[in-house]
């Protein structure tokens, strides 16, 4: 059977996306293909007018040196955009991997703040240069914005865009919006700004084209409602598009002059970042992504797992203490997994639920308290239902009825110990300025895992009189 060519790869053009969704093995197979013969020609009719979302994919199923030759290959028909859309792992491969000039050329055609994003995360002397093979002004720019701190507003902002005197007519407006050819590729409002830039009112795109060209902008623009500063956490920033329903935001400086614009598809960006570092934090795999190494995840899950092991020697030694209780009755050790795992996934929902809620601020001292008690009325609501069941499985299990009564009584305690400290635990790391996403799971499941043993134990030797 004759080997594929790149004749063969291009002559069905299968369809990108297979029926699940991904990436349609036979259009990777004529992609790799195409680049083993470095048939650049056909690489372009058949992944030149994909998506940069779809590109990404793309990357992400080839190997590191397939990744490479596909950009090398497309030239400039590669939009660098599409690293933004990739794991931080495959953009730095493929930086590291051009000519300081190709990323150069590759990153001035982006706007800024694809740029920085593309950027901010290489060495220092990787970053430099990159930037000096820039024009000087698209370089101070840059600058400008990676001189700001991380997830800060002015890293995520876009430093073009509109601004006119309010003198000007909406004719001259329109006019001076048709003939420039520097402007924003997408932009929804005008700003306003006096002669040192500080930020006047915006004018809303569809205001602008139903008034009449004589017009003065000053009397078609709304005064600025919101601005955010370009040192405010991005987080902050993303709470405002929230629970405003902004398209975009102007970004000021310390003295309040307009140095750029967040829009909301950069806050999508911000929304989807802030949700995916909490989930890894919760589970302590700390910025791994998918594309990273083996031995980069196994470095960076061990810390934690390090201190969860400490921890469970702490559990094993409340379990020791009762070594003669467990001894005296069989039946104590194998239910006692039940109350601690019961009362671990119990503070794991609490917990859940009060990280979100401090994540999307709806959760303060004023009403820190209520929350607390509503957790606790959970808590003890579901820890009694569960006693009951698991009591009287316990019971009809070992035909002792008072052992059912004895974990009935210990899951009721470790249930509501869950419930309050998957409660205090987030809320009082988040007020030592500790992220409680980060070091609240090992700390709720060493306690539960304790309260619970000693419970279950404790209540078994005095209630059976085991010494």
């Amino acid at each position: 059977m004759a080997e594929p060519t790149a004749d063969h790869a291009t002559e069905a053009l299968p369809a990108f996306r297979d029926a699940g969704g991904g990436v349609n093995p036979l259009f990777l197979a004529a992609i790799e293909i195409l680049l083993e013969e470095g048939d650049a020609a056909r690489l372009a009719m058949l992944a030149g007018e994909l998506h940069e979302a779809d590109v990404a994919d793309l990357l992400a199923a080839l190997t590191p040196d397939e990744r490479v030759a596909y950009v090398r290959l497309m030239g400039e028909g590669f939009d660098f955009a599409t690293l933004t859309e990739v794991d931080e792992s495959i953009r730095l491969q493929i930086l590291k991997a051009l000519s300081p000039a190709v990323a150069a050329r590759g990153v001035g055609a982006l706007e800024s703040d694809d740029a920085v994003y593309i950027l901010e995360d290489l060495d220092e002397d990787e970053k430099q240069a990159i930037l000096e093979r820039l024009p000087i002004s698209a370089r101070v720019r840059l600058v400008r914005s990676l001189d700001y701190p991380e997830e800060s507003a002015g890293r995520r902002m876009q430093t073009e865009f509109v601004a006119v005197p309010g003198f000007w007519t909406v004719g001259q407006t329109i006019d001076e919006i048709r003939d420039d050819e520097n402007l924003p590729e997408d932009f929804y409002e005008i700003f306003v700004v006096d002669p040192i830039f500080h930020l006047i009112g915006t004018v809303p795109l569809d205001r602008l084209l139903r008034a009449g060209r004589n017009t003065r902008i000053a009397d078609v623009m709304r005064e600025n409602q919101y601005t955010v500063r370009a040192t405010e956490d991005q987080e902050d920033v993303a709470q405002l598009f929230k629970r405003y329903n902004l398209i975009s935001v102007a970004v000021v400086d310390d003295s309040d002059r307009l140095v750029g614009v967040l829009t909301i598809d950069d806050i999508v960006d911000v929304i989807e970042q802030e949700a995916e570092e909490d989930i890894r934090a919760l589970a302590g795999v700390g910025d791994e992504e998918m594309s990273d190494s083996v031995f980069y995840a196994a470095r960076s899950r061990f810390p934690w797992l390090f201190v969860n092991m400490f921890t469970a020697f702490l559990s094993a030694s409340v379990i020791a203490i009762f070594d003669d209780t467990i001894a005296h009755m069989v039946a104590l050790a194998v239910l006692m997994p039940i109350v601690a795992s019961l009362g671990g996934n119990s503070g794991t929902q609490a917990m859940t639920v009060t990280v979100r809620a401090l994540a999307t601020r709806e959760i303060g001292r004023r009403n820190a308290l209520k929350v607390l008690g509503r957790e606790m009325t959970v808590a003890l609501i579901n820890g009694a239902i569960m006693a009951l069941i698991v009591g009287a499985v316990a019971s009809l299990w070992f035909t002792n009825h008072e052992v059912g009564v004895v974990i009935a009584a210990a899951l009721v305690a470790n249930v509501l110990t869950a419930g309050f400290v998957g409660v205090v635990i987030p809320l009082g790391l988040n007020a030592a300025g500790i992220d409680p996403a980060v070091a609240s799971g090992v700390l709720l499941t060493a306690i539960t895992d304790m309260v619970g043993f000693s419970a279950f134990l404790g209540l078994s030797t005095w209630w059976f009189g085991l010494v």
